[in-house]
């Protein structure tokens, strides 16, 4: 079936667009998709909601709620979705892939300058600046998602014990999220009322015919086999061990285990990418989630830099730019085709979730989590981009990285304050922070 599954005019006294209209409304949406999750489902709201009103807000918030649980890019699932929802899988696939085609290119545009230039005085200068401006982006992360999230005390205790897990253990992330999960299942299970879901997250099936359950399921079973199969050529082919199979296996894997959003699947990156393959340093980690910043579409999108760095070294080739193109393209690919599967594969059951108790309360949890992990990376951020040299601490179980404070960056340090005040005390958008960031960061680098 690739004709509308809910039509406008139910729902909203509006007719559905064709599949012209909603592909120049997706690329739009695209185009102006900044800011992180929060601004991008921002952007999906007032275009397809408000202004062409082609779905109901109760179907819109519903979708959202669905993507809140998978792993992944929920802005980009949450395309993909409702472009399901209006057009069938081929409407998905148009909205998903559109939604992040300009912060690949623009993204391996900017990896090109950085190896090439990245040393140069004035490109040095606005990666300097743009690291302050990310740790203060990052700090806003945790604020905003705090104040949604921790609405009572055991949330708060379910933030900290992750931060503490993760910082003074080194717990791996895919531990935290399953452990605050099957806390907030449990506990929703036995009703404690901070579990119980909110408004909104419990409503009735509305029928679906057949053929689109089943068009469905087979674009979900075709975006598994997408996915995979990649992977599985280069493990026969090229073996474990060589660059390639390796960044393919990771970000496969990652793809499965991070829930969060961007700056938690960040988190798991860092501690994988840069302390055990050996990829990047923890600065051009930050450096990639600066220029990522800068790019539209999803944030997770600095995955493509990780991967282009990681091939660009590691391969061998005579031509490392080719071989990080590639590097970058395998990672853009096995992180974002899985995004397919779930939707297409969970989408037609996605309203029965919506009676489920103990899966609302789990996403409530594994939210609350979200913010300790996030803490976690800003508080990792803020030790490599404020000092020169860290050390690491080992007692038992736990490892703390400390940092050296007699190397502390003045300017650095007044670079981040200068973006902390423009973030919380003006106020100001991602935008003009991370501009006014690289510019000062040319001035006094």
């Amino acid at each position: 079936m690739s004709g509308n599954i809910v039509t406008g005019t139910p729902e909203t006294g509006t007719p559905g667009p064709t599949l012209t209209e909603a592909t120049r409304a997706w690329l739009r949406i695209a185009l102006l998709s900044f800011g992180g999750p929060a601004g991008q489902i921002a952007v999906m709201h007032r275009i397809l909601v408000e202004e062409k009103r082609w779905i109901a807000e109760e179907r819109f918030l519903h979708a959202l709620n669905f993507c809140m649980l998978l792993p992944g890019p929920e802005a980009q699932q949450l395309a993909t979705y409702v472009g399901w929802l209006l057009h069938g899988p081929r409407g998905g696939l148009i909205a998903g892939g559109l939604f992040v085609l300009p912060g690949i290119l623009a993204l391996m545009a900017l990896s090109w300058i950085y190896v090439l230039y990245g040393e140069v005085g004035i490109v040095a200068g606005a990666l300097y600046g743009l690291k302050a401006a990310v740790l203060a982006i990052v700090l806003r992360a945790v604020v905003h998602l705090g104040k949604r999230t921790l609405s009572a005390p055991v949330f708060f205790a379910i933030a900290a014990a992750a931060f503490v897990a993760l910082f003074a253990f080194g717990a791996p992330f895919p531990a935290v999220v399953l452990a605050a999960g099957l806390l907030g299942y449990l506990g929703a299970r036995l009703g404690r009322a901070p579990f119980r879901p909110m408004s909104g997250q419990v409503g009735e099936d509305p029928p679906l015919a057949p053929e689109a359950r089943a068009s469905a399921m087979r674009a979900g079973c075709v975006a598994l086999a997408l996915w995979l199969a990649p992977v599985a050529l280069l493990l026969a082919f090229a073996g474990r061990g060589q660059v390639f199979t390796e960044i393919g296996l990771f970000f496969s894997h990652m793809a499965v285990v991070t829930f969060g959003g961007a700056y938690a699947v960040l988190a798991y990156v860092a501690q994988q990418a840069v302390e055990v393959h050996g990829w990047l340093s923890p600065g051009e980690m930050v450096d990639g989630l600066g220029l990522a910043e800068t790019t539209p579409g999803p944030l997770i999108m600095v995955l493509q830099f990780v991967g282009f760095l990681a091939a660009c070294r590691e391969a061998g080739w005579d031509w490392p730019l080719l071989a990080g193109t590639l590097g970058g393209l395998l990672a853009t690919w096995v992180t974002f085709a899985p995004s397919f599967t779930w939707i297409f594969l969970g989408a037609p059951y996605v309203e029965g979730l919506r009676g489920n108790v103990p899966l609302s309360g789990a996403l409530r949890a594994v939210t609350a989590a979200v913010v300790g992990v996030i803490l976690n990376l800003a508080v990792w951020f803020a030790i490599h981009t404020l000092f020169a040299r860290v050390s690491v601490y080992e007692a038992g179980p736990v490892r703390l990285e400390l940092p050296d404070t007699a190397t502390l960056d003045a300017t650095a340090l007044g670079l981040t304050a200068a973006a902390l005040a423009a973030v919380f005390v003006a106020r100001l958008g991602m935008a003009p922070v991370l501009a006014g960031g690289a510019l000062l960061g040319m001035l006094l680098g």
